[in-house]
């Protein structure tokens, strides 16, 4: 059997995707199941928190989110196997049952997005019915997720464009959005809008998409597009906020502390693969994954997925998937 894998240059840090041969399974032990493959979502692989936790390889296994029969789950972070493989072997801890009403490709596609989804908006920031919550990059697969799960709460949801596509793409989920801010054209200040459309308060709950941490002069090029300042975030932050944030370089300085100080506000950073790093969450994360997939199966999440794409052109995709230049979730078929 065939499996993909990717390596990094020691020289330059560039990625390569290769399709290896892959040795046949051992025999399965205690707890450990044999996974037939029907689908494997492709994400973004964080090198940078693979070497953080010693975990680099010569070759390192490609796709986690895995659909198949009976199965499906997400591969723990240390993985020997790559989920763009026909037949994989994992522990059950990491799998729950599939409803029949879901499709393999939903199940692959949606479930890494609906885990991220979850433990921001419930487990990082505490989201109840009633509350404000911004979340930026609303049309990107994951921000179309946490969208739909906040608006399942009862939160009042704003969300924010960076094209003419992701704006006609919020339009869709209407009932779901109480504004749409677009910041194609760089003239809208998002504080502004959140202020005028919470009456002054500020939102409850922000979920950035990155941020800006400089000014313009100095801030690196794709760090330009379209993203907020962080003042722009604090600013626009309600009293006793939750501010969850991707980006794992913030830096703060006593001013931005101060503000947040006497606003009593919280930053937290989402990081989905804590789940997978201590085995002490392991319940509360079958019930996420188990959840996420009810709500598939009732039809509250629905996933943006491109066309199921063959294992042939996983390889290209990935590639695509990796400079984070797609906006579907891309999903192998097997």
């Amino acid at each position: 059997m065939k499996g993909l894998y990717f390596q990094q240059s020691s020289t330059n840090g560039e990625i390569t995707f290769v399709f290896q041969e892959k040795e046949n399974l051992p025999i399965t032990e205690d707890n450990f199941v044999k996974l037939q493959v029907k689908a494997c979502a492709l994400s973004q692989i964080n090198t940078k928190l693979l070497a953080e936790m010693k975990m680099e390889k010569d070759f390192f296994p490609v796709g986690r989110e895995v659909a198949g029969i009976v199965l499906d789950g997400i591969l723990p972070l240390d993985s020997e196997d790559p989920g763009l493989c026909e037949v994989i072997r994992v522990h059950e801890h990491y799998l729950v049952h599939k409803p029949e009403k879901v499709t393999w490709t939903e199940a692959a596609g949606a479930i890494r997005d609906g885990v991220r989804a979850y433990t921001a908006l419930h487990y990082l920031s505490h989201l109840s019915p009633g509350k404000s919550v911004l979340i930026m990059d609303g049309a990107s697969a994951f921000g179309t997720i946490a969208i739909q799960l906040a608006h399942h709460r009862g939160a009042k949801v704003i969300s924010t464009a960076y094209s003419l596509e992701d704006k006609q793409c919020l339009e869709r989920l209407r009932s779901s959005i109480a504004r749409v801010i677009d910041v194609s054209n760089g003239k809208v200040d998002v504080a502004e809008s959140c202020l005028e459309e919470t009456g002054g308060l500020g939102v409850d709950i922000v979920l950035d998409a990155g941020v800006r941490l400089y000014s313009k002069d100095d801030e690196p090029a794709v760090k330009l597009q379209l993203l907020p300042h962080k003042h722009d975030i604090i600013t626009l932050l309600g009293v006793g906020g939750h501010w969850i944030t991707t980006e794992e370089s913030l830096q703060l300085d006593p001013p931005d502390s101060h503000c947040l100080f006497l606003k009593g506000a919280t930053v937290a950073f989402l990081n989905d693969e804590i789940w997978n790093l201590s085995n002490v969450q392991q319940g509360k994360y079958l019930c996420i994954l188990k959840d996420v997939m009810e709500k598939l199966s009732a039809g509250i999440f629905r996933p943006q997925l491109d066309e199921p794409i063959p294992l042939y052109e996983a390889k290209v995709s990935m590639e695509v998937v990796q400079k984070n230049q797609g906006r579907k979730k891309q999903v192998v078929q097997f």
